[in-house]
């Protein structure tokens, strides 16, 4: 591929700076680890910094590191890419298919009790409790995430509110206090929009609560409570399927918990939220 990434990576090599070299070099002996990695665990690996790495990707005419790993996907032979769920093989029958999808996923919310503890848990239940206000906020596949949190913590009463427009969670994040709470929805860690809304609402003294899959991504240098979702992606799982899941798991994990906490108040909270709804069904 004359004008992909990798040839012209190649082509620039000898006007990349010595650390420069390093992160090519890198690319180039794991091409498909790299589209996996988010900036953090790249930096890392190569024993350098976001901003260097920045700094070589603008060499490459790129502004962004997650347009960055699409294009250089892209350039990866499809016959070397692993199947949907790595275990799964083209010859699988659709039952044979269903089960191990089941088991993958089975595995990876069993998987959660290594990534999120109960203190994580007991924590988060706290901010939340004590907040005047919840925000929730995620951008793309993310947002679905927040909104279903906000329905649930809706439905028990709470101050809370949902965005999933930039404009509106940054306008939101500036009129926070110390007594308001930010739940941020990032996959990676690593979404502009998230991240510029979290610096200001930790500006604005306001707690963070952050739902991730990888421990070293950006958003976590601000969160009060970091709850971490196991990803086995592969490269053909984009979306991050699995940890979409593990997510809502985590958000269930936060609403029984807080209901418990409420005792008999929280089960009349939701049985008025019920009711409200109840005419709308036939």
């Amino acid at each position: 591929m004359p004008n992909g990434i990798l040839a012209s990576m190649r082509t620039k090599y000898h006007t990349l700076s010595a650390v420069q070299k390093v992160i090519a070099d890198y690319i180039f002996k794991h091409t498909s680890e790299v589209i996996l990695l988010p900036i953090s665990e790249l930096a890392a690996k190569c024993g350098t910094s976001e901003t260097t790495v920045m700094r070589f990707l603008r060499k490459l005419d790129f502004d962004s590191y997650q347009v960055f790993r699409v294009n250089i996907a892209q350039e990866i032979p499809h016959e070397h890419l692993e199947s949907i769920y790595g275990e799964i093989g083209r010859g699988d029958s659709i039952e044979t298919i269903m089960k191990k999808v089941i088991a993958s996923t089975a595995r990876s919310i069993k998987d959660l009790q290594q990534l999120v503890t109960g203190d994580d848990i007991k924590k988060a239940v706290a901010l939340m409790k004590a907040a005047r206000q919840i925000l929730f906020i995620g951008v793309g596949s993310s947002s679905y995430i927040a909104f279903d949190a906000y329905h649930k913590f809706l439905r028990l009463g709470m101050h809370v509110t949902a965005t999933a427009d930039s404009h509106l969670m940054n306008m939101i994040a500036s009129h926070a206090t110390d007594k308001d709470l930010v739940i941020a929805v990032s996959h990676s860690g690593e979404s502009r929009d998230i991240i510029d809304c979290v610096k200001i609402a930790k500006k604005s003294g306001a707690n963070l609560i952050v739902f991730t899959s990888y421990r070293n991504s950006s958003i976590t240098k601000y969160a009060d409570v970091t709850l971490l979702t196991s990803s086995n992606e592969t490269k053909y799982r984009s979306d991050a399927l699995v940890s979409r899941i593990l997510q809502l798991v985590i958000i269930d994990m936060l609403y029984v918990s807080t209901v418990l906490g409420m005792g008999s108040e929280g089960v009349e909270r939701i049985n008025r939220s019920r009711l409200a709804v109840a005419g709308k069904k036939r």
